[in-house]
């Protein structure tokens, strides 16, 4: 794949454009550069995350996913180049099964806040949702594959679930909960 960066500040970058994987150039505003990097950032969050103290079921799972969103980041800086395969939306479904069936079932709505590390997860959701969305606006001026639109909506979901899961972790034995949304409407509807 690609040549191995040698030297990160080349300049080329300054009239505005970069270079794909391809060898090609394009501008730094195109929807495929902007895909890149929401993805990206995406992966940076997931980095952020992993500083928190989780289970190490999580842990292996998010570092995995780091190397997924790597390869889907290759993917999409090289056109009509495949690096994400099916296996690894798969493995987010398998993973999605796993973690939500050691949840209570949400009565609820909830706010995305709690610990720490459940609030950076959904950061990780919302911009996972960001990604998709720039995924999606690529593929409909670009063909691309199914799998990453598919492994960014898996993802995003997934995110949504391990945030429950690390408002739950707690190093002390303590228990925790997610934070529910109180609606001013609900309640007053309720008390009729």
């Amino acid at each position: 794949m690609g040549n191995r960066l040698t030297q990160i500040a080349t300049r080329t970058g300054d009239n505005g454009t970069t270079g794909l994987g391809d060898n090609t150039r394009v501008s730094k505003n195109s929807l495929r550069v902007h895909a890149m990097g929401d993805v990206d950032e995406l992966n940076s969050h997931i980095g952020l995350l992993l500083c928190e103290a989780m289970p190490d079921s999580v842990r292996t799972l998010l570092v995995e996913i780091q190397h997924q969103l790597f390869n889907l980041g290759g993917e999409l800086s090289i056109p009509g180049f495949e690096l994400l395969k099916l296996d690894a939306v798969l493995a987010l479904d398998e993973a999605l099964e796993v973690h939500n069936a050691a949840l209570p079932k949400l009565q609820e709505f909830i706010l995305p806040a709690g610990t720490r590390a459940a609030s950076l997860a959904h950061v990780c959701r919302t911009v996972a949702r960001r990604a998709e969305r720039a995924v999606v606006a690529l593929g409909a001026q670009d063909a691309l594959k199914d799998t990453p639109r598919q492994y960014l909506n898996r993802l995003s979901d997934l995110m949504f679930v391990l945030a429950r899961v690390l408002n739950r972790f707690r190093t002390d034995g303590s228990t925790g909960d997610d934070v529910y949304w109180h609606s001013e409407k609900m309640a007053r509807d309720a008390a009729v």
